[in-house]
């Protein structure tokens, strides 16, 4: 008998609880886990890495303002208290829905009951030719650890060259979503604080931050007064705002536009958009979801697949004539739906539609500035904001020690600038 063959046989087994498979230890992936932890079913959940990644907080990384380890919590630790919830390092190859089998790149079979596909999402290059070699996307953990030495290697270099006369850099920014507008300010505020304090000997003036956006506004799910209040704070910071433009490639140091312009650049960060395509929810359903997402039913059950469910950014969540937004609550509160549908289906229940309850979106612009825009509150800017932002990402903010860690080094930044973790550590083999 197969190994496969084998592993499908243990389904149905009167002597064993019903067998979970959850791919991916994102924020959806890990809100299932939790909701069904220690209850009455076995639990495998499977990522390719073995620690959970505080997204939101990435461009933080990037910009040397948090270590790695502030932002990653291993999957394991987490779940040290649930008997019943076993970890498995890998990636899937393949599933074989007919024997309701997923199959790893180490060839491993692993029989499921109920398989949840939590995989998230990627960068969206929307086609742009050079994007995906020589822009720098943010969305995990190495990105942003190659984002990081990137900057930094880049203002070295061009103090060297400063020694024989002035000299010009320019970043780019693709993209004026949160993402974009966070990154692009943080990475101004580390220009101007690296020449301050480490003794750059680069003129201020030289150097260049700029967003650009294909739209007409930064921050497009924003109200419109809070995205003014976002462009006002980035323009304090001295980034520079560009509406209406297309990019059409990306170059080895340099970025063209449909008007035609070519600019050199130092690095081109990409964060105009997100895709599931590529991920293991593309093409899960029998019904093509959007961007890669798998199309899913009210209840998150994939389309034609009766044991199947998709949550967080790789799932097509219908609401109304269209579908939710891929943001961290979205995928939290569809992880814990999931579990629990999960569960109703075991006992023998018919499932219940996933309900959004909105609490809100934020984005912050560089220290003491950020815009916050809640239901019944409306929106809050500024140092509020920026308070409101802050307890906000060290709730969700995964283990006790990451959260101290993160609230002694914002506090430390609200008053002052530490040196902060301008470290320039390449690695021998980068790890996605």
């Amino acid at each position: 008998m197969s190994e496969r063959a084998s592993a499908a046989s243990n389904l149905g087994r009167t002597d064993q609880p019903l067998h979970v498979v959850i791919v991916g230890g994102g924020f959806a992936g890990l809100a299932a886990a939790r909701g069904l932890a220690n209850r009455r079913v076995r639990v495998t959940l499977i990522d390719k890495h073995n620690f959970h990644t505080f997204l939101p907080l990435l461009y933080q990384v990037a910009t040397a303002g948090l270590e790695p380890a502030d932002v990653a919590y291993p999957i394991r630790t987490i779940f040290g208290h649930a008997d019943n919830i076993r970890f498995r390092h890998g990636r899937i190859a393949s599933v074989d829905f007919e024997h309701h089998v997923v199959i790893l790149e180490d060839g491993s079979p692993i029989a499921y009951d109920h398989l949840v596909v939590a995989t998230g999402a990627t960068a969206a290059y929307f086609g742009v030719p050079g994007a995906t070699r020589f822009a720098l996307p943010l969305y995990t953990l190495a990105d942003a650890r190659h984002l990081r030495n990137r900057l930094l290697l880049a203002l070295e270099d061009a103090d060297v060259r400063a020694e024989s006369g002035s000299v010009a850099l320019t970043f780019v920014v693709v993209g004026a979503g949160p993402t974009g507008v966070e990154t692009a300010g943080a990475l101004s505020e580390l220009i101007s604080i690296t020449i301050r304090r480490d003794g750059l000997r680069l003129d201020p003036a030289s150097v260049r931050v700029i967003l650009v956006d294909l739209g007409e506004r930064v921050l497009g799910s924003f109200s419109p007064s809070a995205s003014r209040y976002a462009a006002r704070a980035l323009n304090r910071l001295g980034v520079e705002i560009q509406f209406g433009r297309s990019v059409v490639e990306v170059e080895d140091g340099a970025i063209r536009f449909a008007d035609g312009e070519r600019l050199e650049t130092a690095t081109v960060v990409w964060a105009a958009g997100v895709t599931a395509g590529g991920t293991l929810a593309d093409g899960l359903s029998t019904e093509p979801g959007p961007a890669g997402r798998a199309a899913v039913g009210a209840d998150l059950r994939v389309v034609g697949r009766e044991n199947v469910w998709s949550i967080g950014d790789a799932a097509a969540v219908p609401f109304g004539a269209g579908v939710y937004p891929q943001l961290a609550p979205v995928a939290i509160q569809s992880g814990r739906h999931c579990a629990k549908q999960i569960l109703r289906v075991l006992d023998g229940q018919s499932t219940q539609p996933f309900k959004y309850h909105d609490k809100g979106i934020m984005a912050t612009i560089g220290r003491r500035a950020a815009v916050a825009q809640l239901p019944r509150v409306g929106v809050i800017k500024g140092t509020l904001g920026w308070l409101a932002w802050l307890g906000l990402h060290l709730f969700y903010l995964v283990g006790f020690r990451n959260r101290l860690r993160v609230l002694i080094n914002w506090t430390w930044r609200y008053f002052d600038w530490p040196s902060g973790p301008r470290l320039i550590v390449a690695d021998v083999e980068t790890v996605d």
